[in-house]
């Protein structure tokens, strides 16, 4: 792409903007490229981002699949940063977009009552000098859009729709007049927007619509500088700004403290460089070979750094063992006073709280068990992938199995060696729900009768998705606690100080053979220091009545009865994965739910107008 940068921020480029994403700019629409087209040559433009957890967890997703290599080991990087001041010579570091589509609409149309025609032209067709523009016949300089429309596969492929092909497909021979854009009325319906050539062939959006229209996917990757063999997808037609055009697949975890002393501190900073140090002599091959290395680690033997970094590596592997939910719902509800160490650059530090301390002593509140003040945590989010059309199943219970992988997402680089990512910062407050209690919840008849009624909603869904077979029922646990994260959420942004869109959900909901373990921890975390100005740990005093309040506003919603009577099993999209939910009472911005704002029913959670026998937390 030529013309002057656009900059991204680091974290949108991991959350919402990554390799293969659209993106519009002012005279036309590009493809954000693949890790390939990432020009990080210079250091200091990226740093390595040290969470062991996440990357073998990554490793082993992206190895399973294939899209990693025997032998790579994966590491983390921090996207380039734009450094406007930069003067020296070479390449900078920045990220290549490349333009897409290559079809262009002239903004001049030729009017005829209520009919609208725009020429189609493209890319190559325009100015010459790369201006998005078009000189028409007589010599006038035409401004040109983007086509709003492209073509793409389940697989994450994507590719321009040959137009003139789609028009003439049910007619012999191959025209070359010139095509049109054709829209009729202002209503918006497809029928009324056509694609028609000089010749009097036509093609309106409702048929290009049709599955099997554009043929079968082969395999382009715009992102990347090689396509996939042909795919065999059927081509599906896409408008490039809706939301179902780019699904990013993240993991996410919440760092573990590691030992806080100095050397720790110091091998954890130059992990990346060192990782595979395994003995004395390795070590000091290491200190010759990076200036850096050895100025930093000046006045530490061999032996104490090896030592060392065989200590974090161990440590490491044994919080792997676990799922990354399993190893943060266990160190957060481990009862210990002090969780981590209370210093500037600690990856986490928190207290356990008595009840009295969070307000707690209320009957109501008798589900929530123990409460935690999260002073201090980072949370790394990871980018490893990408899907189209439909989003990849959220893995309910952190572990790595078929949830990650029933959507097979596309791939960000051709020979994969590292993936972007993103730590933030911030506090929070986790709450650990008493298993006996929730025990006791699911022997109610009501509770039983409700779930048969979500889970036969959620199997009239399943069977309607290409990986259903793949997917498990959250459980009725995971309901309840979802609506309560989501109305405790809307509550404690009215008194924390922070907006409601900053704050964040991570839910345990797990059930295995090594117990049950049920949590919920509400956070925020932002790039450098904004997200640990103490807002939700401030309120913690209060939190007993600020979840009463929560659960209270919960009793009615201005969409009942219709919201308190809804039917899973009447739905076959994803409105049949909710019960009692709506925008009025529990749905909440998208980046603060970890499941999409699916699995939500206010009846399992707080008394409703239809029923007050289901809810966990009664009146």
């Amino acid at each position: 792409m030529t013309g002057k940068p656009v900059t991204l921020r680091q974290s949108q480029l991991v959350l919402g903007f990554g390799p293969g994403a659209m993106v519009d700019l002012p005279t036309r629409s590009v493809v954000i490229g693949g890790l390939d087209l990432w020009h990080m040559r210079e250091r200091g433009s990226w740093r390595p981002i040290h969470e062991p957890r996440a990357a073998a967890v990554l490793e082993a997703l992206l190895r399973g699949n294939g899209r990693l290599a025997d032998g790579v080991r994966l590491t983390l990087r921090t996207p380039p940063a734009h450094d406007e001041n930069r003067t020296g010579p070479g390449e900078p570091p920045g990220i290549e977009a490349r333009i897409f589509p290559s079809w262009f609409v002239a903004r001049d149309a030729d009017d005829a009552g209520d009919v609208r025609r725009r020429r189609l032209v493209r890319w190559r067709d325009l100015n010459p000098r790369g201006r998005a523009e078009l000189i028409d016949d007589d010599g006038r300089r035409l401004a040109v859009t983007p086509i709003r429309f492209v073509a793409g596969c389940h697989k994450g492929h994507l590719q321009d729709i040959d137009w003139a092909y789609a028009v003439h497909v049910d007619l012999p021979g191959r025209c070359v007049q010139p095509l049109w854009l054709e829209e009729r009325g202002t209503s918006g319906d497809p029928a009324s927007t056509r694609i028609v050539c000089g010749c009097g062939a036509a093609l309106s959006l409702r048929d290009a619509q049709a599955d099997g229209r554009f043929g079968k996917c082969r395999g382009r990757r715009p992102w990347l500088p090689t396509d996939d063999a042909d795919c065999g997808e059927n081509l599906r037609f896409l408008t490039r700004t809706a939301t179902n055009a780019y699904f990013p697949q993240v993991l996410t975890v919440i760092s573990l403290p590691a030992g806080e002393d100095e050397l720790t501190r110091l091998v954890e900073a130059h992990m990346d460089a060192i990782d595979w140090v395994t003995a004395e002599a390795e070590m000091a091959i290491a200190r010759r070979a990076n200036p850096a290395l050895r100025a930093a680690l000046a006045g530490w033997s061999d032996a104490d750094i090896v030592a060392r970094v065989a200590q974090l590596r161990s440590t490491g592997h044994q919080t792997l063992a676990k799922a990354p939910k399993v190893a943060e719902f266990d160190l957060l509800a481990s009862g210990l006073p002090a969780i981590g160490s209370d210093t500037p650059d600690a990856r986490l530090f928190a207290r356990t709280l008595t009840r009295a301390e969070w307000d707690g002593d209320r009957p109501r509140l008798s589900p929530i068990a123990a409460a935690v003040a999260v002073h201090r945590l980072r949370e790394v989010a990871c980018l490893y992938g990408f899907t189209r059309f439909e989003a990849a199943p959220t893995a309910i219970d952190g572990d790595l199995e078929e949830l990650y992988i029933a959507v097979e997402g596309a791939a960000l680089a051709v020979d994969l060696e590292w993936l972007p990512a993103v730590e933030q910062l911030g506090e929070g407050i986790f709450l650990r729900f008493d298993p006996q209690a929730i025990r006791s919840w699911l022997t109610r008849p009501a509770v039983a009768a409700r779930g048969e009624a979500l889970l036969s909603g959620w199997d009239r869904w399943r069977s309607g998705q290409a990986y259903g077979d793949k997917l498990r029922f959250p459980g009725l646990a995971y309901y309840a606690m979802h609506g309560f994260s989501h109305a405790l959420m809307t509550e404690i942004a009215l008194d924390c100080g922070y907006p409601a869109t900053a704050l964040k959900e991570r839910l345990y909901a797990i059930v295995n053979e090594d117990g049950e373990r049920f949590g919920l921890l509400l956070y925020t975390a932002s790039t450098g220091t904004q997200g640990t100005l103490g807002g939700l740990v401030a309120i913690l005093p209060r939190l007993g009545a600020i979840a009463e309040r929560a659960l209270d506003r919960l009793a009615l919603c201005s969409g009942d009865p219709i919201c308190a009577e809804h039917d899973p099993d009447a739905h076959a999209d994803e409105r049949a994965l909710s019960g009692a939910a709506c925008h009025s009472c529990l749905l909440v911005a998208e980046t603060s739910c970890e499941a999409r704002n699916l699995y939500l029913d206010r009846a399992l959670t707080a008394p409703t107008v239809l029923t007050d026998a289901a809810a966990l937390f009664g009146a």
